[in-house]
């Protein structure tokens, strides 16, 4: 749980902070306010590169010298803590690196933030999930799976780089072959271990929205399953195994892959797919509204699901999260968030769209540069 969050030279911030207690955060203002830089600060305290994605130099304060800092007072299983992290003002020519520290002392990267801290969010750009492009999906599901490994991210960025070596050699007729063997070789074992966390992560989901299954909900059972070869090797054999098969793919896969200048089979092309249980109808098929309940759901499951693992709940972001949502939803939103016990930041350009949010919440206006607690 979050207790303070300053900001220094970020986004729109040139220097910010802001106190909370144990109720939900919401924050309020026009668009373009800074309502979501704010809680894509929270989003760099996890493993990757927050809910934008972005490069470490866009983050900067467009007035500053390049640096920016993100900080945070929080609270969890191993009592307080200070999360920190940050780009120091870049030399001329030199690598930009981002830095992390916990109680000021440098921690190896943000993975290290995972024993204080989870954090998962919900954003706009989710909303076309299920009718948008696989790999749309696939991030989607191994943002899930990182919450619950921190390491996750590193094998998949490892598995990227494997296959991008890989690509190349296979653009080269004479190509080493025992270093195309030795490529290969890490290639499978990498997409071995990406393939059965995604599973365990996907069994354990599958669970956790059993567990809260309602027919009366107003956010909607999804049936979850992946689409993947080696994702469903993962669930008939050994781990080894599964490594002989695949490198027996990709060494017989060799000239069809280098023809079409990409790897055509393995975890990188894996499908996230998503079924509304109570109409049994792909997600792709519902309505607008019903397509943003069911990923509530997902988003909920997920928290849950981090919550009996870790024994502490994540910080949910929840960015516009009441667009498409009537007035029954949003009711029943906070009464879900409440039962979960995890610390909702929410954001939004209406305060009347948290009328139904708890006497607990704070809220906070958000102007260009700025944030104030708003007097009740």
């Amino acid at each position: 749980m979050l207790r303070r969050l300053s900001l220094t030279n970020f986004r729109s911030y040139r220097s910010a902070q802001i106190e909370v207690g144990d109720g939900p955060v919401v924050l309020v203002g026009p668009n373009g306010a800074g309502k979501t830089n704010l809680i894509e600060a929270i989003s760099l305290l996890a493993p990757g590169r927050g809910l934008r994605r972005a490069t470490l130099e866009d983050i900067a304060f467009s007035e500053g010298d390049g640096s920016w800092a993100v900080s945070a007072d929080v609270e969890g299983a191993l009592g307080l803590a200070t999360l920190g992290t940050g780009i120091e003002q870049p030399a001329e020519g030199a690598t930009v690196s981002r830095r992390c520290r916990i109680d000021r002392a440098p921690v190896s990267s943000a993975t290290a933030f995972a024993d204080y801290l989870r954090v998962i969010w919900l954003v706009p750009a989710l909303d076309g999930l299920f009718n948008g492009p696989a790999s749309e999906r696939r991030r989607f599901l191994d943002r899930l799976v990182l919450a619950v490994d921190a390491d996750h991210s590193s094998r998949v960025a490892a598995l990227e780089r494997a296959l991008r070596s890989r690509n190349r050699l296979l653009e080269d007729p004479r190509s080493d072959l025992h270093w195309l063997d030795a490529i290969e070789h890490e290639t499978a074992e990498l997409a071995v271990a990406i393939a059965a966390l995604r599973v365990e992560t996907l069994r354990r989901l599958q669970a956790s929205l059993a567990a809260r299954k309602d027919p009366v909900s107003p956010f909607p059972s999804a049936d979850i399953s992946l689409a993947g070869t080696l994702e469903k090797l993962v669930l008939l054999h050994p781990a080894t195994e599964i490594e002989d098969r695949y490198r027996a793919m990709l060494r017989e896969g060799r000239a069809r892959d280098a023809a079409a200048g990409r790897t055509l089979e393995g975890p990188h092309l894996t499908d996230l797919l998503v079924r509304h249980a109570g109409k049994n109808i792909a997600a792709a098929d519902a309505s607008t509204g019903e397509q943003k309940a069911l990923l509530i759901g997902l988003v909920l499951a997920h928290a849950g699901l981090l919550t009996a693992m870790t024994g502490l709940a994540p910080v949910l972001l929840l960015d516009e999260v009441f667009a498409h949502l009537d007035l029954v939803r949003r009711a029943a939103l906070h009464g879900e968030l409440a039962k979960l016990g995890a610390q909702p930041w929410m954001t939004g350009a209406d305060v009347a769209a948290f009328a139904e949010a708890p006497a607990t919440a704070e809220i906070f206006e958000v102007t260009p540069g700025t944030i104030r607690r708003r007097q009740s």
